[in-house]
């Protein structure tokens, strides 16, 4: 809904521009690039932290089954195939 809100807005803005006879403040492909990075900078700091964050637990969760795995002793013995 509120892409719907923008889109209007945005819509009744340039309508005022051009009763006003008034150009833009910026070229739309620049304002559009604009918007483009803030949008990828609001992103970027969550998905970061998202990316460390999940990173530490996993690591110390590996080296947890790596130690554990190392003092388990493996001895093969006969398998069972289908009854």
């Amino acid at each position: 809904m509120g892409y719907i809100i923008s889109l209007g807005v945005g819509f009744g803005v340039g309508l005022l521009y051009w009763l006003l006879k008034v150009q833009s403040p910026a070229p739309p492909l620049i304002a559009l690039a604009g918007l483009l990075g803030m949008v990828l900078g609001e992103h970027a700091i969550p998905a970061v932290k998202a990316q460390f964050l999940a990173q530490t637990p996993t690591s110390q969760v590996a080296d947890q089954m790596k130690s554990s795995a190392a003092k388990k002793v493996v001895t093969p013995g006969p398998t069972k195939e289908g009854d």
